[in-house]
């Protein structure tokens, strides 16, 4: 299991820095990473504290209404409460385009063995549900519910455009009564209003799940059953008409049913846009025995026989849904998983299982002459060659540049040249020079690939394209003969702001400079700093003796998260202290400590 932590940066700051806490954050965990059933969760936290809503997409791989509408979601922001986002619960069938592929995964929430994935992914989301206050679970549904038959299509054994629970009313074991009826008939009206189409309206349909009467008794094995039943929390269905052909106004219409939702339970979002464009494939990544390629849309790569290959990356306008299916090889994914090449085959790159692009890996024995030829690794001359793109990877991803591009980044990041792409010779008959660093410093021949490049200490500033050490050229070159060239530029890192917590009491937010005024036996935790380096990466807090005309003496390290008590800090009675931001020994911003019993004790009244 793997997990990505990020932060963004709340708006209500900018409403009000000093009353609230500054930071939403967004975890993002993958479970069965690399299989066919690949799933991801993303956990988001709003700036204040509230309600957790659940919602569930795909769980059935025929309804794209319902995993496309979560998957915008996934990128949500929050001002108040928490959600827990599951765009694509079963993606293999997804990507097969089948409601189920061994078994129906909206009917396992009862059973309690494992013996497909379809249970070891609802074990997940059984956990998932256990923690969360509300659940949504997105379908799309046949015809169009009404309560009284209308025809074949509209009738009340029909789903589509109609908000579902298992019952109008739920009395929880611990006493309290969930109007599921009420809550679901609201949002309803609400959502209404803003659709013209009133045979698209939403109903309220109420399963009866409980009742042996029921007309849906299979829905006792369903995730909202199991939500309500087993968990007590309001859990709805949501389904959007399969009669509706147009998926961005299935979208829509889902997305509003979700914002009316999360207004009800007291949960404030910045909105997702509704806008869906068409994926666009721009790139792969290819690894053929450990060496990368770039091959773009509808292009080929020469393979021999034997080789190992591995899709290490899809650039694409979409990020999530992605998929990689190579003919002949009989697995639903094959992308970041390695082959072996027997024979020319196709990888055929999809979105939730739809085909957007592609690419060919041909065998060099199955080429005509005149494309072995144009494809050469030896060039009649210099001028022949072209140097395309240089891959790099930058604090761990990965960046395709092409001739003359710059790629700013900030001082401290780590940077590795890893190969070149060019036409008409291979990759290892170039030298690919970063102008200001050396790599080998024994025995320096002006190859550069494949050293992690500290932008903070390694760099020569004499050697920079503005002596400055802002600027840097790397240069692809046969033998003298210059091909090519891209261009690095460096920004200094800096702090915007630290947040900081005084005696367990709310956050707030300081800027470098500030004066930050403690009582003796107060107590302070580094929460975080919004800087300009990507993810913090790098950066570290001290809390310091400040000396004249020189860098201060660390007092003590500091961890976001850990809880300090200022008289220990302070112990020497240093006239002053600073609490400083740093990255790679670079101050990014400081904030100035001061110690006066009768102010703290009046900011401490004013905090609680």
């Amino acid at each position: 299991m793997k997990v990505v932590k990020y932060f963004v940066l709340s708006l209500a700051f900018l409403v009000a820095v000093l009353q609230s806490p500054c930071f939403g954050k967004t975890e993002h965990t993958v479970y069965f990473e690399n299989t066919d059933y690949e799933l991801h969760v993303y956990h988001i936290s709003g700036t204040e504290k509230g309600k957790t809503l659940m919602i569930i997409g795909g769980i059935q791989g025929d309804e794209p209404g319902g995993y496309t509408t979560a998957d915008l979601f996934a990128d949500i922001t929050l001002k108040k409460g928490n959600m827990i986002v599951v765009p694509r619960a079963n993606f293999l069938s997804i990507i097969k385009h089948k409601r189920e592929i061994n078994n129906d995964m909206n009917r396992r929430f009862k059973v309690k063995d494992r013996e497909d994935y379809e249970d070891k992914i609802v074990e997940i989301l059984r956990e998932l549900i256990g923690k969360s206050d509300y659940l949504l679970n997105l379908h799309e549904g046949s015809g169009f519910y009404s309560e009284t038959r209308v025809s074949n299509l509209i009738n009340p054994d029909r789903f589509g455009q109609s908000i579902i629970a298992d019952a109008d009313m739920y009395k929880t074991d611990d006493g309290r009564v969930l109007y599921l009826g009420r809550i679901a008939s609201e949002v309803a009206t609400e959502v209404n209003a803003t659709i013209k189409d009133e045979s698209h309206y939403f109903r309220f349909n109420n399963h009866h799940t409980f009742e042996k009467t029921t007309r849906h008794p299979e829905q006792r094995k369903s995730a909202t059953f199991y939500a309500l039943s087993t968990h007590g929390i309001p859990a709805f269905g949501i389904e959007v008409s399969k009669e509706i052909h147009d998926l961005e106004k299935k979208v829509r219409y889902q997305a509003t049913v979700i914002n009316a939702f999360l207004e009800k339970f007291g949960i404030l979002p910045d909105n997702p846009r509704i806008v869906l464009d068409a994926p666009r494939l721009n790139y792969i990544v290819v690894s053929v025995n450990g060496d990368e390629h770039i091959v773009h849309n509808n292009n080929s790569l020469r393979v021999s026989k034997g080789d190992n290959v591995t899709i290490t990356d899809i650039s694409a306008n979409y990020r999530r849904g992605l998929s990689a299916d190579i003919s002949g090889i009989g697995v639903a994914n094959m992308f970041k998983r390695d082959f072996i090449v027997q024979s020319s085959v196709k990888a055929n790159i999809k979105k939730d299982g739809v085909r957007f692009g592609g690419v060919s890996f041909d065998l060099a024995e199955n080429q005509p002459a005149a494309i072995k030829a144009a494809v050469s690794h030896k060039p009649l001359s210099v001028k022949d060659a072209k140097f395309k793109y240089l891959v790099v990877e930058l604090n761990g991803l990965k960046h395709v540049l092409n001739d003359k591009e710059h790629l700013k980044l900030i001082r401290g990041d780590k940077l590795m040249l890893l190969d070149v792409v060019a036409d008409g010779i291979s990759p290892s008959a170039l030298t690919v020079n970063f102008l200001g660093f050396v790599g080998d410093k024994v025995h320096n021949t002006g190859e550069d690939r494949g050293y992690t490049i500290n932008t903070a200490k390694d760099l020569w500033k004499d050697y920079s394209l503005d002596k400055a050490g802002k600027s840097y050229s790397v240069e692809i070159s046969i033998g003298k003969s210059l091909i090519g060239a891209v261009y690095v530029d460096i920004d200094e890192p800096k702090m915007d702001y630290i947040v900081l917590k005084q005696n367990s009491g709310v956050k707030r937010c300081y800027t470098s400079g500030d004066v930050i005024t403690f009582n003796s036996k107060d107590t302070v935790e580094i929460v975080d700093a919004k800087t300009n380096v990507n993810k913090n990466d790098g950066v570290t807090y001290s809390f310091e003796k400040a000396l004249p005309q020189r860098n201060g003496e660390i007092v003590k390290k500091m961890l976001p998260g850990d809880s300090f008590h200022i008289n220990e800090l302070t112990a020497d009675k240093a006239s002053h202290y600073n609490i400083v931001v740093k990255r790679d020994g670079i101050v990014l911003g400081k904030t100035q400590v001061k110690i006066d019993e009768k102010i703290a004790l009046l900011e401490s009244e004013d905090t609680h």
